[in-house]
């Protein structure tokens, strides 16, 4: 394991270093009533230390658990960095997620207090609180409570304390797993499981106080929390925190992000965006589109050569200032990078976004690494790839998880594994590894290592199934790969002990509506689902974006639905991954018809 002297030690190192490096550097901005306001690192590190206090009123104590449930906001943040600053650990839920799963974290974290958005959701927590002995207070961020729990608001009338530094073993968060295959397992997660992550950035990753983000991405999930919120707070950044996700693209124009850090799902939706309307509009600026993408495309195959083209050089400056400069402009005009993680991305999609002139990096990890195991970063970058090991990380390829000789499970070992399951021994059991007396974790990801040391995610080891004749097919890649068509919106491929593959497939509506209007259809999804002409034009999209895959992968039947997989039916987690079972339950009669 290659040596690493990390920069900080602890999330409250990187507290105390940022407030007083940055204070009158803007950190947080929110849109109120049509415009931008933005609080200062000073402010909202004042309005940190004072919630301390409050908390050390309300008897919070080193080792006790904080929770949780609301959407991004400086609050949030407050109620994290005062939580580690009392030597606590901080769990966050997700404002979408059901009341069973907040009654089953709660109750097995064992929070003292409860931070929540809002008394809508004060209210719901009041229908089981009988459940909590462990839950004292209850803290409601906006509005006024009615239940007799505090306001936020009230807790800020208290002065600073002196903090706790709760040292690098000391833990800081409580992650609960989205729980596709049950329920949700509490990750521990050490400061030094987080600072190291976040030291781990500032080597590799380019990012400086001038940069900006628009933060939509929930900092429930590791993902956001440690790349956007630590990371960026380390390093005096500012994050513009966006209105909802379907305000995204208009936010982009106002804030003027330099940072697009994101997960495939929104990336897939600006290249579907972007294809559909140039299809729609046709004619020179569709040409001029193909391009322009095709000569950016030209430009980095001579690149990876070693050679150039004056011509080309010139053809793409007159066609980046025609075309791509003008979508960067829909951005905010000044988008450099976009990092991407929680899922793969497709390679299609990584060059088209990187062809637009924003240099993709695209990452890999899970709640249970902190989350960063690997990362593409200047001068290690190979889109297709999840990168190299961060400084202090070690990936190993365990062949025998799939009988395979070349893609085998990822296995990880470093600073960024987690403490463990909380009260979870069995699953501990399952996934640490020890290797010439170091502990690595199981990933439950399949994936190989490259003759340059980068490492490809090909699926999830769980996933794999086997059909009738013994091959084996490991679903996802094809999914994401039927999603990349403007008229697909989801997709699940199934085929477990089948003589052959289907799949039930989820028609972007949206996208069909002028489609189906050109065409006399209703265009209800119930009633558009059954048409033959959407039937015609999806058998075919698939058989479109199948193409590359082997017969036995390919899915030989369709099912057509009309239900989204969404996280309010619960057929997607609060980070958009698919819960295969569920999704089972839901079409299985669908699934079963197509056997028969």
């Amino acid at each position: 394991m290659s040596e690493f002297q990390p920069k900080f030690e602890s999330l409250v190192q990187v507290f105390n270093a940022s407030i007083e490096k940055f204070g009158d550097r803007a950190l947080f901005g929110i849109k109120r009533d049509g415009q931008w306001h933005w609080m200062t690192y000073g402010e909202w590190g004042d309005r940190t230390r004072r919630l301390r206090t409050a908390l050390q009123r309300l008897d919070v104590q080193a080792g006790d658990r904080v929770a949780i449930i609301a959407n991004n906001s400086p609050e949030w943040a407050m109620g994290a960095y005062a939580s580690y600053g009392l030597g606590a650990a901080y769990v966050a839920m997700y404002e979408s997620q059901l009341d069973k799963d907040w009654k089953h974290i709660l109750k097995d974290c064992g929070a003292k207090v409860l931070f929540v958005a809002n008394e809508k959701i004060a209210e719901r927590v009041r229908g089981f609180r009988d459940g909590l002995p462990d839950l004292k207070e209850v803290v409601v961020l906006s509005g006024t409570p009615k239940g007799g729990e505090h306001a936020f608001a009230d807790l800020l009338q208290h002065e600073a304390s002196d903090l706790v530094d709760p040292g690098p073993d000391g833990i800081a968060d409580f992650i609960y797993t989205s729980g596709t295959t049950g329920e949700p397992k509490g990750v521990r997660l050490t400061h030094r499981n987080l600072a190291y992550n976040v030291s781990a950035m500032h080597v590799l990753l380019p990012m400086e106080p001038d940069d900006r983000s628009l933060c939509f991405l929930p900092w429930a999930h590791s993902f956001g929390q440690t790349v956007e919120l630590h990371g960026l707070l380390s390093m005096g950044g500012s994050l513009g925190l966006a209105e909802a996700v379907d305000q995204i693209i208009a936010n982009l124009a106002e804030v003027k992000p330099t940072l697009f850090i994101s997960v495939p799902r929104v990336f897939n939706r600006i290249y579907d965006g972007l294809h559909a309307r140039m299809n729609e509009e046709g004619g020179l600026k569709k040409k001029l589109f193909e391009a322009a993408l095709e000569t950016a495309a030209e430009r980095k195959r001579l690149a990876a050569e070693g050679k150039r083209s004056g011509w080309l050089d010139f053809k793409f400056k007159i066609l980046d200032g025609l075309v791509f400069s003008k979508v960067r402009e829909r951005f905010g005009g000044r988008l450099k990078y976009a990092f991407s993680g929680g899922a793969a991305i497709s390679k299609e999609v990584a060059e088209f976004i990187d062809n637009l002139g924003i240099t993709v990096y695209e990452g890999y990890g899970l709640s249970e690494t902190s989350p960063i195991a690997t990362a593409n970063y200047p001068g290690a970058r190979k889109i297709g790839s999840v990168g190299k090991p961060i400084p202090g990380v070690e990936i190993e390829i365990d062949v025998s998880a799939t009988d395979d000789p070349i893609q085998g499970e990822v296995l990880i070992f470093g600073h960024n594994i987690m403490e463990g399951y909380h009260n979870l021994e069995k699953a501990n059991a399952e996934v640490f590894v020890e290797r010439n007396g170091k502990r690595g974790f199981r990933s439950g990801d399949m994936g190989l290592i490259d003759d340059e040391g980068f490492l490809h995610i090909t699926g999830r080891v769980k996933e794999q199934y086997k059909l009738l004749n013994g091959k084996y097919v490991v679903p996802t890649p094809l999914e994401e790969k039927l999603k990349l068509s403007p008229y697909i919106s989801n997709a699940m491929v199934y085929g477990m002990n089948r003589e052959f593959n289907v799949a039930v497939v989820i028609p972007d509506y949206e996208a069909l509506q002028g489609w189906a209007k050109e065409r006399g259809l209703d265009a209800d999804p119930a009633s558009l689902a059954k048409s033959d002409e959407l039937r015609a034009l999806i058998e075919q999209e698939v058989n479109k974006f199948s193409a590359e895959f082997k017969g036995y992968e390919r899915a030989r039947k369709i099912f057509i639905g009309d239900e989204d997989f969404t996280t309010e039916n619960d057929m997607l987690t609060p980070t958009l991954k698919l819960k295969r079972r569920v999704v089972q339950q839901r079409y299985g009669d669908a699934i079963e018809s197509l056997y028969t």
